[in-house]
């Protein structure tokens, strides 16, 4: 009986240790995703409420940097460049702080965007983007802090914050037109090394026609300055495969050097086993 009890009381407080009641957050977290041209973009961020207070002036003082949210700072995330008021923001995350005034907002957007609040050693140094926006007033208040992506066009787009009574829009552009002409000009001067060295070793592999796969490779190697081993070494094998043991074997040698010189055990080992088939060991 008192083993039952013992056994009893351990499950009764096992479960009140692991049981916890889940309410809902009062800011809750939310996250955006849009695409604008050819890239990209996400925000995350939490949503407060008005909750019948007055937000700007108020609750989130003028003049005074805001995190732009609640709980953890809010980020923004681009897939490729970005421009803002003819700043470069990098391919990246970037928390966004903003500046609220009466007459004019300041936007920022900061290289550390983990954590929460605003930093308390504020690092200029760490401001890639900031521009000036003058904010508009709603005639009816938004009740949840709201981002959204509008006018999105081909290379460009604004990023609009909306809450309470009040709107900011910060315009930016992304490379569009630079990322399709690479693209357009990458297909139209055909394959690359990577292009036919896949090609290659797959049909290898596949056991498809090794004669193309030969050809393929050989175009690789002549579009690439200093072969790696681990190149070598795959074309050493298509080359033996073909039936040129001779240029297989001169191949693999060169690949064991290379193995060698780079530490690689594992391609000595592989080289020096075909070597040996191939009677050159």
């Amino acid at each position: 009986m008192k083993k039952l009890v013992l056994i009893l009381l351990a499950f009764t407080t096992a479960y009140s240790v692991n049981a916890q009641i889940e309410t809902p957050q009062p800011s809750p977290s939310s996250k955006l995703e849009q695409r604008v041209g050819l890239t990209d973009i996400t925000i995350e961020y939490s949503r407060p409420g008005v909750k019948g207070r007055k937000i700007f002036g108020g609750l989130e003082a003028f003049d005074k940097i805001w995190r732009t949210g609640a709980n953890a700072r809010t980020s923004i995330t681009f897939s490729t460049d970005a421009t803002v008021d003819g700043q470069t923001l990098e391919a990246g995350t970037y928390a966004l702080f903003t500046k609220p005034g009466v007459e004019t907002w300041e936007v920022y957007f900061y290289t550390d965007y983990k954590g929460g609040g605003v930093p308390q050693d504020w690092d200029d140094s760490k401001v890639v983007a900031k521009t000036t926006i003058t904010p508009m007033e709603l005639p009816f208040s938004v009740e949840t802090l709201t981002f959204d992506i509008h006018n999105i066009k081909k290379s460009s787009a604004t990023l609009n914050l909306i809450w309470d009574k009040t709107v900011i829009e910060v315009p930016f552009e992304v490379p569009t037109d630079k990322v399709v002409t690479a693209g357009i000009d990458k297909i139209m001067s055909g394959p690359g090394a990577r292009d036919y060295y896949a090609a290659a070793v797959y049909y290898l592999e596949a056991g498809k026609d090794i004669t193309k796969a030969k050809e393929w490779m050989d175009t690789a190697m002549s579009k690439i300055e200093k072969p790696g081993f681990w190149q070598l070494r795959q074309q050493s094998l298509i080359y033996a495969k073909a039936g040129d043991k001779k240029a297989a074997i001169e191949i693999a040698k060169e690949s064991l050097a290379g193995a060698e010189k780079a530490g690689n055990s594992a391609y000595v080992n592989m080289n020096k086993a075909s070597l040996k088939e191939w009677g050159a060991m």
